[in-house]
């Protein structure tokens, strides 16, 4: 089933920067595993705070790009720049809603929990 997968960064002090500069290098690494969008947000209230997001049709293809030798490298390279441990969580995609803005309408495409993809 389909889902996206939340990735709090913390950084450690004065590499909230580089390390998002380094997360958005990164970032497109994921759509060549697969992923279907790839969002990195900076808390306003806590800079040293950064979560990641990717949407995955599959947990698998999420664990091929998470355990893949690039981001083995990322970690490795950058483990002194963000707090361990690094526990990320999978969350089945349920209800996606977007905005017509043309007609100002949601359209939405909802899938019931439980469903198989």
């Amino acid at each position: 089933m389909a889902g996206v997968v939340h990735i709090p960064w913390y950084a450690t002090t004065f590499r909230a920067e580089r390390l998002l500069a380094a997360l958005q290098d990164v970032a497109p690494i994921a759509l060549r595993y697969g992923a279907r969008e790839v969002q990195i947000h900076q808390s306003r209230d806590d800079q040293y705070r950064i979560t990641q997001m990717c949407w995955f049709d599959s947990r698998l293809a999420w664990e091929t790009f998470w355990e893949g030798p690039e981001m083995q490298r990322f970690r490795a390279r950058y483990s002194g720049w963000y707090q361990v441990p690094l526990l990320y969580v999978w969350h089945e995609e349920t209800t996606r809603l977007t905005a017509d803005r043309e007609g100002g309408e949601a359209v939405a495409a909802k899938q019931p929990a439980g469903a198989a993809a």
